[in-house]
Parts: C-alpha cells; sequence; structure tokens
C-alpha cells in the first residue's frame, strides 16, 4: 500500500481531521526546515516568529508568534492581547492556519489585534527534540495526555505569559487541546492565574456517548491488546501497525469505511475543500500509542481519569491509590470564563457527553460561561470550515472581548 493510502487510513484515529484521498509523499525534511512560519504564514504577508519551550521533563517544544495582522509591524504585539491555540490529536498548530486568511482562526486573530501564539505538543513534527532522548528512543514516547496537560500545556502558557509582559492570556482548543486544558484547570489551578479565559470547540472531557463505529472500534482493540500496542511506543499513522488496524476495525459488523471523514467526525456540514488539501499536504502527526490507549480508556470507562497502569501496583506506584485519580472539572473556579462551541453532528464529541459536561459545570456563574450549540456542526467542522469565522469565531472574540472590560 502507498504511503498516501496509509495516511488515508490513519485519519479515522482519535480527533485527527482528514480526508478520504491520496497524495505524494511530502518533503518531510524541507517542510521541518522550513517551519511553520516560512511555510504557512510568511507567504499571506504576515509576520512569524518561531520560538522554542523545554518542558519540566526535557521535550524541546515549538511555538510560532503572529504579532500582528498583514498590514502589522514586526514590533507590533506591545501591548496586545495574548491568545494560545493548542491543536487536537494527531495535529499540528498547522491546524489554526489551512484555510485562508479570512477564513482561519491564527490569522482571524490577528488581524483583529491579538498577539497570536500557536503551540505544538511533543510528538509532532516541529517539536521532536529532547534534552536527553531521542525520538527514536522508547523512553521518548512514554506519555499520554496526562503529560500534554501537566507538563507541554504548563511550559506554552508560562512562555506565552512571560513573552507578553506578564499579560494574560485566552487560551482555545480544538478536541484533545480542550481535553488537556479541563484537566490542566481541575488539577493545576495555578494556571488560573496566567489565564484570561479559554475557549473550548467540540470540547472532550467525557466520552463515553462517542457515537463513531470507528472509534469504538479503535477504543476496543487498543484495551483487548494493550500490551501489544504499548510494545509499539510511537503511534505513526503513517505505519503498517496502524495500517492493519484500521483494515480490521474496516471489517467490523456496522462499521463503513466508505465515507472516512464523515464516518469519523460526524456529518461535517462546511469544509472547505482548500483545507483538506493543506491538511493532507502535511500529513496527520504521531503520537504516543500509550495516548492512544489512554483515551480508549475513557471511551470505556466513562470518566475523565489519570492513565490507567491495568494493574493496583503500578497504580499505587505512580498515584499512591490503587486506581487512577480522576480529574474533577467541578473543580474549576466558577468565575473563570469558559466558551463551549461543540456541534449536533459530532460523532466525537457527542451532544449527551457535552451535556455532561454542562452539567458538571453547573455551578458556574452565569455570567463567565458561554455555551455555543450548533445543530448542523461535526467535529472537523470547528477547524476546517468555511463559514467557522462566521458560525464561530465572531462568538468567540466577543466572549474575549467581554473579559478584557
Amino acid at each position: 500500500m502507498s504511503r498516501g493510502s496509509r495516511c488515508t487510513l490513519g485519519l479515522l484515529l482519535l480527533f485527527c481531521v482528514g480526508a478520504a484521498a491520496t497524495r505524494p509523499a511530502p518533503d518531510e525534511s524541507l517542510a521541518v526546515a522550513n517551519g511553520t512560519c516560512v511555510s504557512r504564514v510568511e507567504p499571506f504577508g504576515y509576520t512569524c516568529e518561531e520560538h522554542t519551550v523545554t518542558t519540566k521533563d526535557g521535550y524541546i517544544l515549538s511555538l510560532q508568534r503572529i504579532p500582528s495582522g498583514s498590514s502589522g509591524g514586526a514590533s507590533a504585539a506591545s501591548g496586545k492581547v495574548p491568545v494560545l491555540l493548542q491543536h487536537g490529536l494527531m495535529m499540528d498548530g498547522l491546524t489554526w492556519l489551512m484555510n485562508s486568511p479570512n477564513e482561519s482562526l491564527g490569522f482571524i486573530l490577528a488581524d483583529n489585534g491579538y498577539d497570536v501564539w500557536i503551540g505544538n505538543t511533543r510528538g509532532t513534527v516541529y517539536s521532536l527534540g529532547h534534552t536527553s532522548l531521542s525520538s527514536s528512543d522508547p523512553a521518548y514516547w512514554d506519555w499520554s495526555w496526562d503529560e500534554l496537560a501537566s507538563n507541554d500545556l504548563s511550559a506554552m502558557l508560562q512562555y506565552v505569559y512571560d513573552q507578553s509582559n506578564q499579560q494574560k492570556v485566552h487560551y482555545v482548543g480544538h478536541s484533545l487541546g480542550t481535553l488537556i486544558a479541563l484537566a490542566a484547570l481541575s488539577d493545576q489551578q495555578e494556571h488560573i492565574g496566567m489565564m484570561r479565559s479559554a475557549g473550548l470547540l467540540s470540547p472532550i472531557a467525557f466520552l463515553n456517548e462517542v457515537s463513531s463505529p470507528l472509534a469504538l472500534g479503535a477504543a476496543d482493540v487498543f484495551l483487548a491488546e494493550a500490551l501489544y500496542w504499548l510494545g509499539l511506543d510511537e503511534f505513526d499513522p503513517t505505519g503498517t501497525a496502524v495500517h492493519n488496524l484500521l483494515t480490521g476495525i474496516c471489517k467490523l459488523p456496522g462499521v463503513d469505511c466508505y465515507d472516512l471523514l464523515n464516518g469519523f467526525t460526524g456529518d461535517n456540514c462546511c469544509l472547505d475543500s482548500s483545507s483538506v488539501q493543506t491538511f493532507l499536504a502535511h500529513e496527520p502527526q504521531a503520537s504516543s500509542t500509550k495516548n492512544m490507549v489512554h483515551l480508549a480508556q475513557m471511551i470505556r470507562r466513562g470518566i475523565i481519569a489519570k492513565y490507567d497502569y491495568g494493574d493496583a501496583s503500578d497504580n499505587i506506584k505512580y498515584y499512591g491509590q490503587a486506581t487512577p485519580p480522576v480529574y474533577n472539572v467541578s473543580a474549576i473556579p466558577d468565575d473563570f470564563p469558559l466558551f463551549l462551541s461543540s456541534g449536533g453532528r459530532d460523532s466525537l464529541s457527542d451532544v449527551h457527553d457535552v451535556q455532561r459536561l454542562e452539567h458538571a459545570l453547573q455551578s458556574h456563574d452565569s455570567d463567565k460561561l458561554t455555551v455555543q450549540y450548533l445543530a448542523d456542526y461535526a467535529h472537523a467542522d470547528f477547524v476546517l470550515a468555511g463559514n467557522a469565522k462566521e458560525r464561530v469565531y465572531q462568538a468567540l472574540m466577543a466572549f474575549f472581548r467581554l473579559q478584557e472590560k
């Protein structure tokens, strides 16, 4: 099977967006050398800066900064409110730049006077560095979204806060980017002092009502064969093992792989074909197999908890208790501003799971919680839809402005 075909199969995996198509293999070395600023931001006339930050466990993460709109100068970020954008699973910062400048949130925020920062979590193509490990070392991939919340988000948020002269930061996450924010806000409340608000698009918290047969099939396989999958360390969406996994899932009763994207994410209403092509040219990013198993645990157990090592003694070793600690989103301060935007056709961030999240936040101050529901939107629409500016991003920026008064 061609690399392009394997990439297409990889799009089925949890919280990844893509399309059923094949493509020629990109020149990855050239892409890494150029970086997001050179390849995707500067060609549209925007100033862009490449930054790095090192996490407390040694991962070297890349961030891109768009300090001004297309007509601004290089030093135009001074005094502006910073916004940190965080991608979902097997994506990277390009998530926010896939459409044209008047349709992509990264550009839209810059043109509306914000100091835009785009994060890239460990394992993605621009964040493969480590102070002592190579990405070919199994130990490099020994993490799940627990570490993305406790280490990656913490490091990026602190860096943006410091670089912005300690101005509080608006945060925007999509899919897995919302989960790590909710976990961090409930478990490490020192983040609150650096944040103005959090905008959560296709919010992921509870996952036991996921309706995608493809996601459910993957979760069953991961839990049934966890020892095998954990032995692979890196979860490479273009690899033979992942291809075999998805081929098997597509043979399961009730699983229709004819329309891969909509079958996995829900019936997206408004995708822009050019953004899909941009995605395919960049390809899905690797994750850790441990991360995939952790997400599968959430789907089948219906709780938001730390990674379960599967043995009471191991859990006691890491957590001091026989079962993994639970993240309590109700512990997020009631006066912390939250913006939740979900879709009625989303089969990953299911309507019932979002309602359960809203119920967990029911004590939140009414003027600090904004809930938006778009009946015709599915999971990928929030970052790829051609009309997301009018449907989602304008309401998000109005929410931001209320928190800046």
